[in-house]
Order: structure tokens, then C-alpha cells, then sequence
């Protein structure tokens, strides 16, 4: 005979079988288990949520914060003896074995709410399949064991203290897990504010969520099942047989709310933000502090009730938006994106680009690369690629904003910034095998030091360059300063055995993101401090504590806080700045930038102290331009990312320069003017 059939006498016999040792670890268990919980994504004011990460939608309540009617409605529909017994009701078990006799199966059961607890208990806790399957199947020896362990909770616990975990495990159907999830999915309140109809209609679903539903059905089960709750509650003196009365005159009013869930349902007014709420996924799968793999940290998000606090700036956010059309040119192939990070943190501080984030690609029309099959839609206007990067997307080719890593380079190794070299139109390199590449313009040609290589962008003054301090060099200064290689091309050149002869390294043939590109200046803004860029203020645990990571030198730190490193000297970084000073118009604290620049507007439309370097690849396939002050960085690309062969063309490569220009001002306007630190003597020659 079935579990259920078993008089209370089981509990001694069949309950012999279980080992001391195993009852004693599931008990332990019972005592600390608490459900999966909902993690909540807020906006930086910390009070604003803009989406939520769940399987199981619930947030904890404590039984102070539910109403008396919930928790008495629940006592009148599975356990009206809860407060009499001690975990099993040996009334309810009799009850239980004489129908289940006399029907020959299980009409009846003997579950209290306590050994309902452990069920869901162990559900909750379980770490496989097996454990689940175990937790839940129908057979006598789990019956038993959830008879004996209820025992056991029951000298452990408060009725009060079962009654709360009770009410944040149990399923109400609609994905609402608990009571919180139930009285915001089904009436859109709290639990505190759940009047007596209310409370019998949601205890009713515990019993079967599909069968009394009052969403889906036509309400005659729910009504009914209601109804039987409601006068259990008048029998248990709950409520006056008037009261009760009453309430099964009521109709049952539902107020559906349908709790958004994950970045793709972020609220309408913060759609924009749903790139940053993307990498704050895929920055999260890559913390150790939240287990061992990307299926364990993920888990953890939408079980764990964790309280996240985005990085983004409101104003800096606004201003990115703004300035690259994030809502007006959506209907571009070519995408304009901008990421704005901050030295000496790496916090990201926007992330814009002109898509809306969404899952629907129904509008979308077919991609522009000749080589896609019809079927494959292209990535505007609706996406959630990771264009900006953060996600597993090699980027876009940088051009000549790479020149910073060999002069980066260069400088640490002890090379001043006076460094000079007749620099000739073309440039035959016997290091890299006879490769002789060339400038944009014969206007490049003639005696550069860095301050004027940099700022007219001569690529045979930076190839020489890369060429005397070494070509892996500028390769690990990249890496140190947060660039990784994604494709196999990339990952083959940067290899120790190749990068020594990888000298078109420099042109910045290689893939890369804004994301990438934006932090790693703002390392040489922060003084060459590298920070890893991170997408979030804060982030709290379930009980408010900040959540922790163990570093390998068994050091506890808190995952939100910045991560940072000295890369290169402050004083190769700060004579990297005054060179990066000539690209923008804006003049160094030591040199010459030798009379023109490529991006020389800058200066005079940010209206302070700016450095940067633009970048552009063969035919102008991208653009790119990388602007930072003191206190932010931004990178700006326009590329077309389904066909990195569709080039933008020369006439819209001043976009990327303009959309940083401009967004910088915007950000600062009304901040105080903060001035470079000019590089000491020795390093300028």
C-alpha cells in the first residue's frame, strides 16, 4: 500500500532502515535551508528595479510582514490540527490509513504542514536530480522518513518559525514560488495587505495550482475550493460565520502582474540599459565567487536573491545615448556604440548603441553578409548580441588605436618620448620580413617623436617604434591592459612563438571591443593603474551582507569592489597622455605635436584637458576613436558587425570621434576642470 496508507506506527519500523548518519545530515539541512530567492537588478540609485533573475519567482517574507489571514487561511486548508501536534498528527494519519483502506489507494492524506515543509525542504536543497527524485516520489520509506525528520524540526523550530518557511516555499502555480510571488502575480500586493478572499484563494492552490487556478479556469474550481477554505476558517473560529458568509458571496478578483525576468524584459523606461543588464550576465558567469563553472554561477543568480546595483551613470548614460543615436538610428547596418569607463575603478559608466535591445528580429531584415544563409536576420534594429562587448563576440578591428600599446610599451622600457625618427612615406622592415607598410598621407612623412606620431598617426614611425622595443612587447602590454584574443587568427599571432614578429600589431589588425579599448585607456588616465572593467556598484547577499570572494592568497574581498593593478610606471603612463594630448588639439604639457592632428575638434568641443587616438582600418571598413580626462574614457566604433567587409566609408569615420567628443562634454558639463599630470623630465629626453 502507498506511503499514505501507513499508520504512525511506520515511523519506528520502516524508519529503522534509514541510517543515523543520513537522518542526521537531512536534518541539518531542514535547519538551513532556505529557497531559491529572486535576484533583483536595481538601477544606480539603488532603489529603482529594472528586471529580475529567477527560475523559481520569490522573494523571502518574514511572518511579520504577511497578513493573519494568509497564515490562518493556510491552517484551514491542509493542517487544521498545526498547532496541536508535533510535526506528524496522529489523528490525521489514522484519519488517513481508514479512507485509504477502505478506497484501496490513496484518497486521503496525512501530510502536515511541517512534513510539507521538509518535502519542499529537501526539494530545495537538493543538489541533483536523484535528490529531487528522492525528495518527492511516492513511496512508503519517504513517507516515513519525512514523518521522522518532522519530529525532529519540531524541537527545532517555532510553529511561527514553520509556518514562515512554509509560506516562502510553497508553489501557488503561475511561476509563483512563495507567498510574496503569489500575492504579487495573482493581486498585485503584498502579503501584508491580503484581505480574508484573498487568503483562502491563494491557500486553496496549494493543494492543486492547475485544478483551482483563478487565472485560467473559469473560476468554478477556484470558487469552490475557495469557498471550502473559507469555511474551514469560520469552523476554526477565524473568522464570525457572517464574515465567511460574506466573503463566499465574493466573486474572485485577480489583478495579474507578471514579473519581468531576465535583461530582454527590463522596464520600457530603461530598455537602452538592457546591453549593460546583458554584460552584467556574462561578466557575472565569469566569477569564481559564484562557483566553479558558468552552470553554477549562473544558478546562483536565479536562486541566490541577490540585490545588484548597476554601475551605469544616469547623466554619462544619457549623453552616450544621445550622441550615438541609440533611438533615432536604429535602421543603420553600421553600428555606433560607446562605452564609457572610469579610472581607478573600471566601473562602466555607460553603454550605448543604436539598437533597441529585444528579442524580436521579426522586423529585422536579412543580414548583409553575401555569405549568410536568407534565413539569418540582420542585427538592426531589435538585438542582444553584445556589440559593445562582455560577451563572446570578437569585437571590431581598432586600427590606429593601438599605437598606444607599443608607445605604452616603449615608454616602460625606458624610451623618452623624444624619441625621433626619420619617418619615410613607406617603410620596409627587416624584422618582419621585408613587410613595408606605409602612411595614409605623404604629409606623415619626415622626423616624428612620439608627441607628433601619435597625433598625425604615422604608421611607419610606430611600426619603427614597435620594432625597437619588440613586437610581443606591445602584445603583453595589451593583454596586461585587459585585451583578449577571440579568433583563431588573433590567438595563432599573439602566441609567444609568433608575437615577436607580429608587426601589424601596431595597426591594430586585431578584433577588439569598445568595452575593452574604453578600460584599457582609462588605465593609462588612472596613471597606469589597470582596473577590470566591472558593470555593477554593489552587490548584496540575501541577508544584506556584501557578497565575498576568497583570493588565492586566502584574502576576503567584496565582489563589486574594483580590481586593480600598476601596469606600467605612473610616469610612462602620464608621458603616454601627454602625447595622446596631440591627437585631440589639445597641447602637451613637454612636446610639439608637430602642427596638425587627426582629431584635432576634440579639445574645443570637450572644453578641458583631453587626450586620445583614432583609428581606422583598410578601405575604412571601421572607425573608431578612444577620448579620456582625468576622470572618464570613452570608446566609440562604427562598423557594421554581420560583414566586417561592408566599410563605412571616410565620410562617417569623424561619427565615432564626435560621439565621444560630445558625450564628454555632456557628462562633465558643471564638474570642475581636473588637469593631467604632466610627465617628469627623465622620461620626456
Amino acid at each position: 500500500m502507498a506511503a499514505l496508507a501507513y499508520p504512525l506506527a511506520a515511523v519506528t519500523g520502516i524508519g529503522a532502515k534509514a541510517t543515523a548518519h543520513a537522518m542526521e545530515q537531512k536534518t541539518d539541512i531542514l535547519r538551513t535551508a532556505m529557497p531559491a530567492e529572486t535576484s533583483y537588478l536595481y538601477a544606480p540609485d539603488g532603489k529603482t528595479i529594472l528586471t529580475m533573475f529567477y527560475e523559481e519567482y520569490r522573494q523571502y517574507t518574514k511572518l511579520s510582514d504577511m497578513s493573519p489571514h494568509i497564515q490562518q487561511a493556510i491552517v484551514a486548508a491542509e493542517d487544521n490540527r498545526f498547532y496541536q501536534h508535533h510535526g506528524v498528527d496522529p489523528k490525521g494519519v489514522a484519519r488517513a490509513f481508514v479512507a485509504n483502506a477502505r478506497s484501496s489507494g490513496v484518497s486521503q492524506g496525512a501530510s502536515t504542514l511541517t512534513m510539507q515543509y521538509v518535502r519542499m525542504a529537501l526539494r530545495d536543497s537538493a543538489k541533483t536530480p536523484k535528490e529531487v527524485q528522492e525528495a518527492t516520489q511516492q513511496t512508503s520509506l519517504r513517507k516515513v522518513k519525512e514523518m521522522r525528520m518532522a519530529l525532529d524540526i519540531e524541537k527545532e523550530l517555532t510553529k511561527e518559525q514553520i509556518m514562515e518557511r512554509y509560506l516562502n516555499s510553497a508553489y501557488f502555480g503561475h511561476r509563483a514560488y512563495g507567498i510574496y510571488a503569489a500575492a504579487q502575480i495573482f493581486f498585485s500586493k503584498t502579503p501584508a495587505t491580503l484581505t480574508p478572499v484573498e487568503a483562502a484563494t491563494l491557500a486553496g492552490l496549494v493543494k492543486s495550482p492547475s485544478a483551482y487556478d483563478p487565472i485560467s479556469s473559469d473560476q468554478k474550481e477556484a470558487t469552490g475550493r475557495r469557498n471550502y477554505v473559507l469555511d474551514r476558517m469560520a469552523q476554526l473560529g477565524y473568522l464570525s460565520p457572517d464574515a465567511a458568509a460574506a466573503a463566499r458571496a465574493e466573486p474572485i478578483r485577480t489583478r495579474v502582474t507578471t514579473p519581468a525576468n531576465d535583461c530582454a524584459s527590463i522596464d520600457k523606461r530603461y530598455q537602452s540599459w538592457g546591453f549593460a543588464c546583458d554584460y552584467v550576465k556574462n561578466w557575472w558567469s565569469a566569477q569564481p565567487a559564484f562557483g566553479e563553472n558558468r552552470l553554477e554561477r549562473m544558478d546562483k543568480l536565479r536562486r541566490g536573491g541577490y540585490r545588484i546595483v548597476l554601475s551605469l551613470d544616469p547623466k554619462v548614460q544619457a549623453a552616450a545615448e544621445k550622441n550615438v543615436g541609440a533611438k533615432e538610428n536604429t535602421g543603420s547596418p553600421f553600428a555606433n556604440g560607446i562605452v564609457v569607463a572610469e579610472p581607478g575603478t573600471g566601473r562602466v559608466k555607460a553603454m550605448a548603441v543604436n539598437r533597441n535591445y529585444s528579442l524580436d528580429l521579426s522586423e529585422n531584415g536579412p543580414s548583409s553578409n553575401p555569405e549568410a544563409s536568407p534565413n539569418i536576420k540582420a542585427n538592426y534594429p531589435n538585438t542582444v548580441a553584445p556589440l559593445l562587448g562582455g560577451g563572446s563576440l570578437p569585437g571590431y578591428q581598432a586600427g590606429s588605436t593601438f599605437k598606444m600599446f607599443p608607445m605604452l610599451a616603449a615608454l616602460d622600457a625606458g624610451m623618452p618620448l623624444s624619441t625621433a625618427f626619420d619617418s619615410p612615406h613607406r617603410y620596409t622592415s627587416q624584422v618582419y620580413d621585408g613587410w613595408s607598410p606605409s602612411n595614409a598621407s605623404g604629409a606623415m612623412s619626415g622626423r616624428q617623436t612620439m608627441w607628433s606620431g601619435f597625433g598625425k598617426s604615422v604608421n611607419t614611425y610606430f611600426v619603427w617604434l614597435e620594432e625597437q622595443v619588440g613586437a610581443d612587447r606591445a602584445v603583453h602590454m595589451a593583454e596586461q591592459l585587459g585585451l583578449r584574443w577571440r579568433t583563431d587568427v588573433d590567438r595563432e599571432h599573439a602566441s609567444p612563438a609568433k608575437a615577436k614578429k607580429w608587426g601589424a600589431f601596431t595597426l591594430g589588425v586585431s578584433d577588439a571591443t569598445p568595452l575593452e579599448m574604453a578600460n584599457a585607456y582609462a588605465a593609462v588616465a588612472a596613471d597606469g593603474r589597470y582596473c577590470e572593467a566591472i558593470p555593477v556598484n554593489s552587490i548584496t547577499n540575501r541577508d544584506g551582507t556584501p557578497a565575498t570572494y576568497r583570493t588565492a592568497s586566502g584574502i576576503e574581498r567584496e565582489v563589486a569592489k574594483p580590481r586593480c593593478r600598476q601596469v606600467v610606471s605612473a610616469d610612462a603612463a602620464r608621458a603616454a597622455t601627454d602625447a595622446a594630448r596631440c591627437p585631440t588639439g589639445d597641447t602637451p604639457a613637454k612636446g610639439s605635436c608637430g602642427g596638425w592632428s587627426t582629431a584635432d575638434s576634440v579639445r574645443g568641443t570637450v572644453g578641458r584637458p583631453v587626450a586620445g587616438k583614432t583609428g581606422t582600418t583598410d578601405s575604412t571598413r571601421s572607425a573608431w576613436f578612444v577620448g579620456y580626462t582625468p576622470e572618464l574614457a570613452a570608446a566609440s566604433f562604427i562598423s557594421d558587425p554581420d560583414n566586417p567587409f561592408n566599410a563605412v566609408g571616410d565620410g562617417q569615420s569623424q561619427i565615432p570621434i564626435q560621439a565621444v567628443a560630445n558625450t564628454l562634454k555632456e557628462a562633465l558639463k558643471g564638474k570642475p576642470v581636473r588637469q593631467f599630470t604632466p610627465p617628469s623630465d627623465a622620461i620626456v629626453g
